[in-house]
């Protein structure tokens, strides 16, 4: 065994992987430890936070134990750069917490702010003054995940309206939206309603 970690391959090749590999993953966790703290998940952020270290502890120390292997050293730096593109990566996935979707529009948003309620989106709507005249302006709180939707109906209805997205840390209530069971729900509910009515 002692041949094996003082032969060429692991010193060369295997080494100088390991330590790319486990750069990647935890740079990858840390950039997910940094979300989750701002996002306030105060549970899950120690623990990703001691496998990022335990792990950075493990290379760091390999790379003490071979400080004349330069190929150690782009390994290290190589992990740390494709580290932060996974990280971001996965966070892009994950969609973690509410944003909350601004927009500003001069065309009449009628048809905008319907269609977003139909789908089931809260809406809040105010009428603003503009430099230019009379605007609308539309708030809105989504989870992350539904902001590709949210962006497409905007564009769709008001092409040249102004919108931002900005991330929320804290919120009071879980749902923003009502899904597609709640929507089925409450239109058998009116359904119903009406056949008692009659």
């Amino acid at each position: 065994m002692t041949e094996f970690f003082n032969s060429e391959i692991f010193t060369y090749l295997l080494l100088p992987l390991f330590i790319f590999l486990a750069r990647i993953v935890d740079v990858s966790l840390g950039t997910l430890r940094i979300i989750f703290v701002t996002k306030g998940m105060r549970h899950i952020a120690p623990l990703v936070g001691f496998v990022e270290v335990l792990i950075w502890i493990i290379a760091i120390s390999r790379i003490m134990q071979n400080l004349d292997n330069w190929l150690c050293y782009i390994a290290y730096a190589a992990g740390f750069a494709t580290g932060n593109f996974v990280g971001m990566l996965i966070e892009e996935k994950l969609a973690i917490g509410h944003e909350m979707v601004r927009v500003i529009t001069r065309r009449d948003a009628t048809n905008l702010i319907n269609e977003l309620r139909e789908k089931g989106y809260g809406v809040t709507s105010v009428k603003a003054e503009g430099i230019d005249g009379e605007v609308a302006v539309i708030y809105l709180i989504v989870r992350r995940s539904m902001i590709k939707e949210v962006l497409g109906i905007i564009n769709k209805n008001n092409p040249r309206a102004l919108y931002t997205v900005e991330a929320i840390k804290y919120v009071n209530r879980d749902i923003f939206h009502k899904s597609e069971e709640e929507r089925q729900r409450g239109w058998l509910m009116s359904r119903m309603t009406k056949n008692g009515r009659r």
